[in-house]
This record gives C-alpha cells, structure tokens and sequence, in this order.
C-alpha cells in the first residue's frame, strides 16, 4: 500500500467522485495559497487529465487514484504543510462541506478555509 501525504475518508471520496462526475472533470487539485484571514488557504481545482498534463507537476504532486480515471491530486507546493492531514466530507444542519483535519496548522478562522502555520 502506497503512504500519501493526506488521507481521504470515504465519505470525503464518495463525495469528490460524485462532483467530479456532475462536473464533468476527473482530477481534483488540493493545495494552499497565500490569503484568508489566517494567512493561507486551501484551495480545489477541478481539472480534466489534459489540463492537469499540460499544467501540472505529475513527477512531484501526490497522486491518489480515486478509480474511474478520477484523481485527487496534492500540489507539490502544499506538500510539507499538509502531511498527516485527512479531508473528511462533513455534513450539518446547514451545511456540508470538504474539512481539512490538519495537525500542522497553528490556527485558523471560522470561516473553515483559512488557516496558519
């Protein structure tokens, strides 16, 4: 079994599968950029396999095969702030979202996307 730098619950692969499905896409990008109110934040990108060829950086991102030709893929440049993390799909009241349950963060903000290191 290959180790990942971030692990996925089911429920959080069930739902990326099935939104990539509706999207017509078939890879998801996962990584941070700077912003938010903590200083960074998680981002998603939703690509198809010619856009991720042409832009991405297969020979450096951790690629985890979701089955169907799907992938969920970690940018390369996230990589030693996200190790351990695992994405959950939650769901509430209100809402539901993908959660990033990060050990490295020192910080984050309420509104569930921003976070520091």
């Amino acid at each position: 079994m290959t180790e990942h730098i971030v692990s996925l619950t089911e429920d959080a692969k069930n739902h990326i599968k099935n939104t990539l499905q509706k999207m017509k896409k078939t890879h998801l990008v996962f990584g941070l950029q700077g912003g938010g109110c903590a200083g960074f934040e998680y981002f998603w990108l939703p690509v198809d396999a010619t856009e991720y060829d042409e832009k991405g950086t297969p020979d450096r991102d951790d690629i985890i095969d979701l089955g169907d030709e799907q992938k969920f893929i970690v940018d390369c440049t996230a990589h030693v702030y996200v190790i351990g993390s695992t994405i959950d799909y939650k769901t509430d009241f209100i809402s539901s979202s993908l959660v990033v349950e990060n050990p490295n963060a020192s910080g984050g903000c309420g509104c569930g996307t921003s976070v520091s290191f």
